[in-house]
């Protein structure tokens, strides 16, 4: 298992000891997600972290950057993983930032709703617009497949035309 788990895990998951191959006995909806049994409109992926379309988003725009470690608190993450969930969520945010009329594109953790450590990227224009206590309707597939064009478009061209 050892040598397995050198040959598959970047290093500095080894040092600090997370195990990926120990899954929780249920997997959170973010997992099923990650793993496909859920669909969901992704809008990147690696061997680390997963973001996709928050379907009951606060604005058009509204992204999840999950890690596909199951850990319920985000700060229960190794430093250096925390340190790449943010790399890999700024090429996205500045996507989100083109993508839509904003100012920015805020971020946000709460994980109250689902135990799986997750940022929130969402556009916004003030603070308001992060107020997690405003209703959040679910959005139709048809707004959410646009919203995904719109994002990886701006994506695309942010990572200079690679994959990200």
């Amino acid at each position: 298992m050892q040598v397995l788990a050198n040959l598959l895990y970047p290093s500095f998951l080894r040092q600090t000891g997370v195990d990926l191959f120990t899954k929780p006995a249920v997997m959170t909806i973010f997992s099923r997600i990650i793993a496909g049994e859920i669909p969901s409109y992704k809008i990147a992926g690696n061997d680390l972290f997963f973001a996709f379309l928050d379907i009951f988003p606060l604005r058009e725009g509204h992204v999840l950057v999950v890690p596909k470690t199951e850990v319920d608190n985000l700060f229960d993450l190794p430093a250096d993983y925390l340190q790449q969930m943010l790399v890999f969520a700024q090429p996205i945010a500045k996507a989100i930032e083109k993508a839509f009329d904003c100012n920015r594109c805020g971020i946000s953790v709460i994980g109250l709703e689902v135990p799986h450590a997750h940022l929130h990227l969402i556009p916004i224009n003030n603070a308001n617009d992060l107020n997690f206590n405003q209703p959040k309707p679910q959005a139709s597939p048809e707004s959410l497949k646009a919203v995904q064009v719109k994002i990886l478009q701006n994506l695309l061209q942010e990572s200079g035309n690679k994959p990200v």
